[in-house]
């Protein structure tokens, strides 16, 4: 399929989407979503792939929606438009995080309000040193609008999330780490062999494997202990009544060969 607004690369096991509109930093438009949005139905259904990295080209990974789209929702005063932009932003953005696959944020340079959203519906972060990461949106008296509030508390801490968004202020790539956002922190020149040092853990593994332990660790986040070790038993068995890998990585194990996964 041909897209106009992103770049799709599926090779060697790896999808990699890039936001490709660089001379407006990777403004999020109404195409743009739709075109993830097919890029990722795309990737869900080529068995294949086991990981996808989601990346910015030029010096943006993404400054958030795009202005155009921006001054034609805050013209409307019966707020329609910014609505439907809305559930359409969170809608992507809750497609990107229920992936059946781990997916590996890559922020290469500026990433703010939506961009810093998205960052938060990834499963791993590596985001460069030079990079400038955080939810600026209170700099414009404006609230957050794609899950800040609600995914940053959660990931970061309360104190940490609400000090980013009160405040609107920039971090860098290591601050990124310190905070939570991110996993690690490189030169931009090694940012491409930072993510290849994960997904290359990833490319022989099991994609129904990887595709549970996700859904168990996301579903277990917020529940009392004994009932995150429930999930994760029914999860447990599920997986084994519904894919040959977990048999077919024991089996190898004890003949000492390389298991042959379904994918």
């Amino acid at each position: 399929m041909n897209y106009r607004t992103i770049l799709l690369d599926k090779s060697d096991r790896i999808a990699t989407l890039t936001l490709n509109r660089p001379k407006v930093l990777n403004g999020i438009s109404f195409e743009m979503m739709g075109e993830i949005n097919q890029a990722l139905e795309e990737i869900r259904g080529t068995a294949s792939i086991k990981a996808l990295v989601v990346t910015g080209a030029g010096r943006a990974f993404s400054v958030g929606a795009d202005l155009g789209l921006l001054t034609e929702a805050f013209g409307d005063e019966q707020n329609i438009k910014f609505r439907y932009f809305l559930e359409t932003i969170n809608q992507m953005l809750l497609n990107v995080e229920s992936m059946p696959i781990p997916v590996i944020g890559k922020v290469n340079g500026l990433a703010r309000a939506g961009g810093f959203e998205l960052i938060l519906c990834c499963d791993l972060v590596v985001v460069a040193d030079e990079a400038q990461v955080g939810d600026n949106h209170t700099a414009f008296g404006v609230m957050p609008g794609g899950g800040s509030t609600q995914r940053a508390p959660r990931k970061l801490g309360w104190q940490k999330a609400l000090e980013l968004i009160y405040t609107g202020r920039w971090l860098n790539g290591q601050e990124a780490v310190d905070y939570g956002i991110a996993l690690r922190s490189v030169p931009l020149g090694e940012l491409d062999a930072a993510v290849e040092s994960i997904v290359s853990h990833l490319r022989e593994k099991s994609r129904d494997c990887l595709g549970f332990v996700k859904k168990a660790s996301f579903h277990g986040l917020h529940q009392p202990i004994r009932e995150g070790v429930n999930n994760e038993i029914r999860y447990f068995l599920e997986y084994l009544g519904t894919s040959p890998d977990a048999r077919e990585g024991f089996n190898a194990s004890r003949e000492k060969r390389n298991p042959a996964f379904a994918d």
